[in-house]
């Protein structure tokens, strides 16, 4: 007797995840590169920020969106979280075959555009006291004073709507003006809901410090990987070409300049995240309920 399989609801889609709205900077990167392909994006909104959480816990989480979208028939994802990325990644793509694209703190090429010697790396709690940023600092801080600081609170305005609030720019300068006072020129947003915070950093930090954010070379890496698997075609922008490492903040990605579908989730409020991510993306969109039953 045949059985009739049900239609997987991402089928052929590209999967991305944060712990929040902070991954739309990912998900505009890889947007703009890429306007044909399907994506889906979810904000783990409810158990925002991963940061401030326990290991354990945001390896569960890793490992359950990561799943869900393999279950509802993504050919890749993309962890648009550094906190996800240096806790749990590892023990996602032992779980699965698919392509996984996933962005860390780009401190290897901050190291390489200093002039001063002294570069700053932004980060929640958890990224900050991970293994992965110890060993990054080491491998690439020889010759270079890299200053990582712990942000606690930003992630939490960006995902309440108020990062562009004079609360927000003071906890900036409580966190960025440090730096500079060391000798930082160079900053590193290890956290994808810091670019959202971009033009108030560069204000705290000065124009003379460069912001490294790596959404864009995340966005070709997976342009790479699909193509390395004929999956999509290789957009001609990236033949011949680097990564560029910075995005610009004024980029708004309009959906009807794309021809592929972009879908937006979240795991909690569904009024705060309509509210919020419209916002951040630049015009008004619908966001659905992320849970078991959409499959």
């Amino acid at each position: 007797m045949s059985t009739t399989q049900l239609p997987k609801p991402f089928e052929g889609a590209v999967g991305l995840f944060d712990s929040g709205v902070g991954g739309l900077s990912v998900l505009r990167a890889v947007r703009s590169l890429l306007p044909d392909l399907d994506l889906v994006y979810v904000a783990d909104s409810l158990h925002a920020p991963y940061g401030e959480q326990s290991q354990s816990f945001i390896k569960e989480r890793t490992l359950s969106l990561g799943l869900m979208l393999e279950q509802g028939g993504v050919r890749a994802i993309v962890v648009a979280c550094n906190t996800a990325t240096v806790l749990a990644v590892k023990a996602l793509r032992e779980q699965t075959a698919l392509i996984i694209v996933a962005i860390e703190p780009a401190i290897k090429p901050a190291v390489s555009h200093t002039k001063s010697g002294v570069v700053g790396v932004l980060a929640t709690t958890q990224t900050s006291q991970s293994q992965s940023v110890k060993r990054l600092c080491e491998l690439y801080g020889t010759d270079t004073k890299i200053i990582v600081q712990a942000c606690p609170g930003l992630v939490e305005l960006v995902e309440s709507g108020l990062h562009q609030s004079d609360e927000a720019r003071a906890l900036l300068a409580h966190y960025v003006e440090p730096l500079i006072e060391q000798g930082a020129d160079t900053l590193v947003l290890g956290c994808t809901h810091y670019s959202f915070l971009k033009d108030t950093i560069q204000a705290v930090a000065g124009i003379g410090v460069e912001l490294i954010d790596p959404c864009d070379a995340v966005a070709r890496e997976l342009a790479r990987r699909l193509s390395a698997q004929s999956l999509t075609s290789l957009p001609q922008s990236l033949e011949g070409q680097q990564a560029s490492l910075t995005t610009d903040p004024d980029t708004k990605v309009k959906s009807s300049h794309s021809k592929g579908q972009t879908r937006l989730f979240t795991t909690g409020s569904i009024a705060i995240a309509q509210t919020v991510m419209s916002q951040l993306w630049g015009e008004d969109i619908v966001v659905e309920s992320f849970a078991g039953s959409i499959f």
